[in-house]
């Protein structure tokens, strides 16, 4: 049983009909769905993803107005509604994750990942919001939302980084996975520094990783499920994925270093067939200083400097 299907099944069968029973006259106001940090709303649950913050239940968002109006009669509805549903449940709820299921307002639930009041309207404001913050309040599913408002700003951020904004962060990860794992890995391993040698090894393979789902145009979850996610991306990711995962697991250096060569290989025949760089070779740095130059905005152009 996934947590996605579970959270739509009770709110069509107890979640919908309490809102008509009981708030008839706003449900055509109110937002249903489930989002945010849980594995489920990735769809990655599992088994061991049962022991907390899982189980019936869905988030109701509404406007400011909205909540100050019917949100704490909403919420004490939504409360007596069965803890259990299809022998799943009742679910334990984390102290800190108190909030994620339930009502709040739709200003609420994206100021908490972006930390806007609204859609992002500059590239600084694109910037500053962390990329898996970013996945965590666009995945999911919006099971209604007649208003639309809250499906507006999700919209919004779903069109995706502005193209110079994607140009600087693919640069910044080209010019970070040539340095660490073209680079570094090797003059680590020749001073005998396993661990720096390890670290950009682990550095190397989360760069690639942002960099095929820069080129998809997709949001990456933040590092648990960040492998994962990789291969049901169509560009690239399901090979990316399992080159990745053969590279953790190999024990010879060797091997691995010509893992990372033949992983940055894809990478820039990939840079190349999109028209991101001209660069001829496969050293990823030599690419992001192309891709770099592509930028538009001058005082995102004006210095190369890594973002994360």
């Amino acid at each position: 049983m996934k947590g996605l299907y579970l959270a739509e099944a009770f709110y069509q069968t107890h979640g919908a009909p309490m809102i008509e029973n009981h708030f008839g006259s706003c449900a055509q106001r109110i937002a249903v769905g489930l989002a945010g940090p849980g594995s489920e709303c990735f769809g990655f649950d599992d088994d061991i993803s049962r022991d907390h913050d899982w189980g019936p239940g869905f988030c109701i968002w509404l406007t400011e107005t909205d909540y100050q109006r019917f949100g704490k009669d909403l919420q004490e509805a939504y409360e007596n509604l069965p803890q259990t549903f299809m022998g799943f449940g009742p679910s334990r709820v984390s102290p800190e994750e108190q909030g994620r299921k339930g009502v709040t307002t739709i200003g609420t639930f994206f100021r908490t990942y972006t930390g806007l009041d609204g859609p992002p309207a500059s590239l600084k404001e694109w910037l500053t919001i962390p990329e898996p913050s970013l996945a965590a309040c666009t995945n999911g599913k919006v099971f209604s939302d007649p208003l639309g408002d809250f499906s507006h700003w999700r919209k919004d951020l779903l069109k995706y980084y502005p193209e110079d904004v994607r140009l600087k962060k693919l640069a910044s990860r080209c010019f970070s996975a040539g340095q660490a794992g073209q680079y570094n890995f090797s003059r680590s391993l020749k001073r005998n520094e396993f661990f720096a040698a390890h670290y950009a090894e682990s550095a190397f393979c989360a760069d690639i990783i942002s960099i095929v789902f820069l080129l998809n145009k997709h949001f990456s979850p933040f590092y648990k499920w960040m492998h994962r996610a990789l291969k049901y991306l169509p560009l690239l990711g399901n090979e990316i994925y399992g080159l990745i995962a053969g590279l953790v697991v190999c024990r010879g250096y060797d091997r691995k270093q010509e893992v990372m060569e033949n992983i940055c290989a894809q990478i820039a025949a990939a840079l190349r067939d999109e028209g991101l760089s001209d660069a001829p070779g496969d050293f990823l740095v030599d690419h992001a200083h192309r891709i770099h130059e592509r930028i538009e905005d001058r005082r995102l152009k004006a210095r190369f400097f890594v973002v994360q």
